[in-house]
């Protein structure tokens, strides 16, 4: 086994606090990832992590190795960058993260088409709604959709992802239509919210300006497109990207409100770690990304 991959697992491991976590990251089972660790172990002749039930820590030795292993990987992975940027044939894993909704409709199919032109480029898709750290979770690079928080990461906009407000027929037959941004307040609001999320309002286009709605719902999910099921059963009123919801307000099974409030547009972008030398492969996927999506987001 290479050493190498064994350190890469160990690492990951100690990020993830779990074997089964670190070894899912790098594709390996959890009795490969455990082998990966115990090999490590019979190397240095020490324990280098404490494991309980509920917890996994590394020991003294666990920590001084993690920090010296990261920087050596960070520093190899700096010099494969540095080669395949002479040698203009990118390659290896590209480990790529993107919300649930705009990953399965945007990114996802653009994974084998790039992979096409790029043959020696492994690509690894991570969807989630929830928030990621891309220097701990081992990122490339991660697609957004909306207003990202972290400054410190390098940010391209794609494009601008106008938003829709939409109901089924069978909930405005119920309950009306709103005639106005603030008769919301007064309907089922189908919120997307998980630790953290900034979803508690909504913001709306308006003559003035953008304006700022307090909204709110029976319930929510911390998945998007749970929401846009929601809203075709009738469960109420949800705030979708207008491509997500496209077909169903084409053929009517959902139903635009209020199209002259919108609410603002989202901005759909990437974001990558600040390196001293980007990857080709990651700059490359970005502007392979940025090709094939412009004009498909209205």
């Amino acid at each position: 086994m290479s050493y190498l991959e064994s350190l890469r697992v160990f690492v990951r491991v100690v990020e993830l606090g779990s074997i089964t976590a670190g070894g899912r990251d790098m594709r390996l089972s959890p009795a490969a990832a455990s082998t990966r660790i115990r090999d490590l172990e019979a190397k240095f002749g020490a324990r280098l992590l404490n494991r309980t039930t509920r917890t996994l820590t590394p020991t003294e030795i666990g920590q001084v190795l993690y920090e010296n292993a990261r920087r050596v990987l960070v520093a190899l992975d700096e010099a494969e960058a540095a080669v395949a940027s002479h040698s203009g044939t990118p390659q290896g894993a590209l480990r790529v993260a993107a919300p649930l909704g705009a990953g399965r409709r945007l990114v996802a199919p653009l994974v084998p088409r790039f992979v096409a032109e790029t043959p020696e480029v492994q690509v690894r898709l991570r969807l989630s709604d929830r928030a990621v750290n891309i220097v701990e979770d081992g990122i490339d690079m991660a697609f957004y959709l909306g207003q990202p928080e972290d400054s410190t990461l390098i940010r391209r906009k794609i494009a601008d992802c106008p938003r829709v407000l939409v109901a089924a027929p069978s909930y405005l037959a119920q309950h009306g239509a709103p005639e106005a941004a603030d008769d919301l307040k007064r309907h089922n609001c189908l919120l997307l919210r998980f630790p953290r999320s900034p979803e508690y309002f909504w913001m709306l286009q308006t003559p003035e300006g953008p304006k700022k709605l307090a909204v709110a719902g029976a319930f929510d999910s911390d998945d998007g497109e749970v929401l846009t099921s929601w809203a075709l059963g009738g469960a109420g009123i949800a705030n979708r990207p207008r491509y997500e919801v496209a077909e169903a307000l084409a053929d009517g099974r959902l139903v635009e409100l209020l199209p002259d409030t919108p609410p603002v547009a989202a901005e759909f972008g990437v974001l990558t770690p600040h390196r001293e030398l980007q990857d080709p492969k990651v700059r490359l996927f970005i502007e392979f990304a940025a090709r094939e999506l412009k004009g498909s987001l209205g």
